[in-house]
């Protein structure tokens, strides 16, 4: 296991928030988009989008384009290349109940 799929453990199913940051990895995977996008579309507190994108940018999980207000979120490359990684350790959380 990699440093990378360790830290996608500890962040999509051992912390708090998983599920919700998992959520909004999925919707931006899906079409690229800003804070209040996001928001709308996930039916989730603005502030709470936020929160969760700092956490997936602080850990290089996405990155942005743009700035201020409008800049969007991408999946980072190394997100990219793992993206079975993160669904495998999704649908084991999934099984396990990680909320």
């Amino acid at each position: 296991m990699d440093a990378f799929e360790r830290l996608l453990w500890w962040l999509f199913a051992g912390s708090a928030g998983a599920k919700t940051r998992a959520i909004v990895l999925l919707a931006i995977r899906e079409e690229p988009s800003n804070a209040q996008q996001l928001s709308v579309k996930l039916k989730l507190d603005y502030t709470t989008v936020r929160h969760h994108l700092k956490v997936l940018a602080q850990n290089r999980i996405v990155v942005t384009e743009g700035n201020s207000y409008g800049k969007l979120y991408f999946l980072s490359d190394s997100m990219e290349s793992h993206w079975e990684t993160l669904l495998a350790i999704l649908q084991k959380a999934n099984r396990r109940g990680v909320k």
